[in-house]
């Protein structure tokens, strides 16, 4: 299974970006889909989830200013980002896990993994 993430760049405070995370190859229709940030010397965390219902989660960090969306019959998924903080700064990856619904666990423990896009946030 091979996830590519891309989208990532550098933006001003306030600015938006759009993630993209492809999957050739694989059908995402069964797949809980996470987006994940991480910064140097800190944790890997979840700041997104979609399950394959269409049920979504958000961390509270960044509920309201980001969506998750997926595309099944372009096996992509995509992360909305707007209002966009310098705090928002990482690389950010995605993963995929037929472990449903979305949690930690599964992702970590059977989830397949794209490499990091990286976002900055500056002026």
């Amino acid at each position: 299974v091979q996830l590519q993430a891309s989208g990532g760049g550098l933006v001003q405070p306030g600015g938006s970006l759009r993630l993209s995370c492809a999957t050739p190859g694989t059908t995402l229709d069964y797949y809980a889909i996470g987006w994940f940030r991480q910064v140097p010397g800190k944790d890997r965390e979840r700041i997104s989830c979609i399950n394959p219902d269409g049920r979504t989660n958000y961390a509270d960090s960044v509920k309201g200013r980001f969506t998750v969306s997926r595309d099944n019959a372009r096996n992509t998924a995509y992360l909305e980002m707007n209002s966009l903080k310098p705090e928002d700064t990482a690389n950010y990856y995605c993963a995929i896990t037929s472990r449903t619904p979305c949690s930690d666990h599964a992702f970590f423990l059977s989830g397949y993994w794209g490499q990091g896009t990286l976002v900055t946030v500056s002026s």
